[in-house]
C-alpha cells in the first residue's frame, strides 16, 4: 500500500485538512499505516497535482489560508480500483525473530528481557484496541458499512496483538527453561 492510498481512502471518509489527516493518522489509520505529517502534506501535494484531489482555500486570521481537501471523481476511482486489486502476501520480516535464532551467541538473560520488553509494548497495544472496541463498538453484530468495515481492521489489529503477546509468553517461557537447566 501507498500513503498515497491511505489518505484518499482517508478523505473519503471526510474531508479535511493536511493537519486534520495528520490527526486521524495518530488515532486510528496509523495503528496500520504510519507517515509523518510532512510526508502527508507532501503527498497531499502529489494527489492534488495529479487531480485526485481537490480543495478549499478557507481564509485565516493572521495565519495562512487552511485547505481543505476532498477526494475528487478520479481519486474515488483509483480508491476503488485499489480496494478491490489482489493484494500479495506481505513477507514476514521480524528483526525479533532473527535475533532469537542467535539467541545461542548471546546472553539469555538479556534476549529474555528484549523479548519481556517487546511482550509488555504489544500488550499496551492490545490493551488500547480492545479499550476501542469497548468504547466505539459495543454492539458489533449491529454494524454495517463504514463502522463494520473500521471494526473489522481494528479486529485484525487485536488478533495480530494477542498472537504477538501469546508467542512471546511462550517464547519466555522456553527460554527461561533453557536458562534454568544452564545453571544446574
Amino acid at each position: 500500500m501507498a500513503l498515497e492510498h491511505a489518505i484518499l481512502v482517508s478523505l473519503a471518509e471526510r474531508p479535511g485538512t493536511g493537519y486534520e489527516i495528520g490527526q486521524q493518522f495518530d488515532r486510528s489509520i496509523g495503528y496500520f499505516w504510519s507517515a509523518t505529517h510532512q510526508q502527508i502534506y507532501r503527498t497531499l501535494k502529489k494527489l492534488h497535482a495529479d487531480g485526485l484531489v481537490s480543495f478549499e482555500s478557507i481564509p485565516q486570521d493572521g495565519r495562512p489560508d487552511k485547505k481543505v481537501y476532498t477526494v475528487s471523481d478520479a481519486g474515488r476511482q483509483v480508491v476503488a480500483e485499489w480496494a478491490t486489486s489482489p493484494t500479495p502476501l506481505q513477507p514476514l520480516r521480524n528483526d525479533l525473530g532473527v535475533k532469537l535464532r542467535a539467541a545461542e551467541f548471546g546472553d539469555l538473560t538479556t534476549i529474555i528481557g528484549e523479548l519481556k520488553a517487546h511482550r509488555d509494548e504489544h500488550l499496551a497495544q492490545l490493551t488500547l484496541f480492545t479499550g476501542f472496541q469497548t468504547a466505539y463498538y459495543p454492539s458489533p453484530e449491529t454494524l454495517t458499512g463504514r463502522k463494520l468495515h473500521q471494526y473489522l481492521v481494528l479486529r485484525g489489529g487485536i488478533r495480530s496483538e494477542k498472537s504477538f503477546v501469546d508467542w512471546c509468553d511462550e517464547v519466555i517461557a522456553a527460554l527461561e527453561r533453557e536458562l534454568s537447566a544452564q545453571r544446574q
